[in-house]
C-alpha cells in the first residue's frame, strides 16, 4: 500500500478530514480541514491544533482504545456559528496507526430542528389563548351566566370571536404548508396582473371605506402579462391591501402603484412591481428582516386585536418565491411603510 495513502484519501472527501498519526502529531489534512483549523496544522501535534477538550478527548480515546468515537463540535471560528459531527475511528497501514477524523457539517440539520420547534411552541401559544377563552366562558355560561340573559349574550360574541381567531390561523397554518410544498413549482399559467390588482382593490374598497381610508390605484393601466398562479397572486394582493387598511390605515390614504419596468436588474428582463404604500406610524426598520418570519410581528397586542395570525407576511414570501419574483419592505416611523412585490413579465 503507498505511503501516501492519507493525503490521496482526504483530498477526495467532501468532508473536513484530518489523520493522526502514531506520534500524536497531525500527518494530513483535505483543504477544507485547513479552512477550519488553518493551513499550518500538518506536522502539529494534534492537541494544538485542535484545542477543544472534548474533541481532543474524542481523538485521544480513538488512539488508546482503538475504537470509533463521536461527538458533537461547535465553532465560530469561520465568521459563524456551525455545529459539526465529529467521528474519530482507528485505521491501520503502511503509514502507520492512527486516527482518521471526520467532521460532518449539520448546522442546517440542528437549525431546521430549532425551526419546527419553534413553529410547534408558537402554534400551540395562539391556539391556548382562545381556547383557555372558550374554556372560561363555556364554564362562565354552565353556572354563574345559566340565567344571565345579557352575559350570555356577550360571552357568546366573544367566544365566536375567539373561534373566527382559530378558524383564521388553522386556515394560514394549511395555506402556508401548501404554499411551501408547491415553492419549487414555477406556475406555467400567463395571466394579468395589472387586472387582478384591480380586482383585488374592488374587493376591498367596501373595508377601506368603513375603516374611513382612501384606496387610490396609480400606475399602469394596460394588461401586464406574468406567469402566475392567479389564486395565490390574489391572496397576495389582498393580504398587503388589507394590512396597509388595518396597520397604516391612521394615515388616511392607501396607495396601491402598478409600474412597469423594461429591464429589472433582478429578473434581467422586463418586471412589473406592484406596491402597497401608506402613510400611517410606520415602524422600525431594524424589523424588516425579520417580518417575513412565521408569527413575528412589530406589534403583538395590535395585530391580534386586527384579528392577525402572524402568517399573512410569510405566505406573501412564500408565493412570491414561488413566482421567481423579490418581495421588498420599506419604513420609518412617522413616514409610513412601503410594501412592493416584483415579478417578471412573461
Amino acid at each position: 500500500m503507498s505511503s501516501d495513502f492519507p493525503d490521496a484519501v482526504l483530498a477526495a472527501v467532501p468532508l473536513p478530514m484530518l489523520f493522526v498519526g502514531p506520534d500524536d502529531r497531525v500527518g494530513a489534512m483535505n483543504d477544507r480541514a485547513r479552512t477550519l483549523f488553518g493551513a499550518a496544522g500538518v506536522g502539529r501535534n494534534y492537541i494544538t491544533v485542535l484545542r477543544q477538550p472534548a474533541l481532543l478527548d474524542c481523538v485521544e480515546e480513538t488512539l488508546r482504545l482503538r475504537q470509533q468515537c463521536r461527538i458533537r463540535y461547535l465553532t465560530t471560528d469561520l465568521g459563524r456559528e456551525a455545529a459539526y459531527e465529529v467521528t474519530a475511528s482507528p485505521v491501520e497501514g503502511d503509514y502507520g496507526s492512527g486516527a482518521l477524523v471526520c467532521f460532518e457539517d449539520v448546522t442546517d440539520r440542528e437549525q431546521a430542528g430549532q425551526i419546527r420547534r419553534d413553529f410547534v411552541a408558537n402554534v400551540s401559544h395562539e391556539l391556548k389563548t382562545p381556547l383557555t377563552a372558550l374554556l372560561g366562558f363555556i364554564e362562565t355560561l354552565r353556572g354563574p351566566a345559566r340565567d344571565d340573559p345579557q352575559a350570555r349574550a356577550r360571552f357568546l360574541d366573544i367566544m365566536a370571536h375567539e373561534a373566527e381567531r382559530m378558524n383564521r390561523l388553522v386556515s394560514d397554518l394549511l395555506s402556508l404548508s401548501r404554499v411551501e410544498s408547491e415553492e419549487r413549482m414555477r406556475p406555467a399559467t400567463r395571466i394579468d396582473a395589472v387586472a387582478l390588482v384591480n380586482s383585488c382593490v374592488r374587493t376591498l374598497t367596501p373595508m377601506a371605506r368603513t375603516a374611513g381610508v382612501d384606496l387610490a390605484v396609480t400606475g399602469r393601466e394596460a394588461p401586464v402579462m406574468v406567469l402566475g398562479d392567479a389564486d395565490q397572486l390574489t391572496q397576495v394582493f389582498t393580504n398587503l391591501i388589507e394590512n396597509g387598511i388595518k396597520y397604516g390605515g391612521s394615515g388616511g390614504e392607501v396607495t396601491v402603484d402598478t409600474a412597469l419596468t423594461e429591464r429589472e436588474l433582478a429578473f434581467r428582463g422586463p418586471g412589473l412591481t406592484v406596491s402597497v404604500i401608506d402613510r400611517g406610524e410606520g415602524f422600525d426598520p431594524v424589523h424588516i428582516p425579520r417580518l417575513t418570519e412565521r408569527f413575528y410581528r412589530v406589534d403583538s397586542h395590535r395585530s391580534r386585536e386586527m384579528g392577525g395570525t402572524g402568517l399573512g407576511l410569510a405566505i406573501v414570501k412564500h408565493i412570491v418565491n414561488r413566482h421567481r419574483g423579490r418581495f421588498r419592505i420599506e419604513s420609518r416611523p412617522g413616514q409610513g411603510s412601503r410594501f412592493s412585490v416584483m415579478l417578471p413579465v412573461a
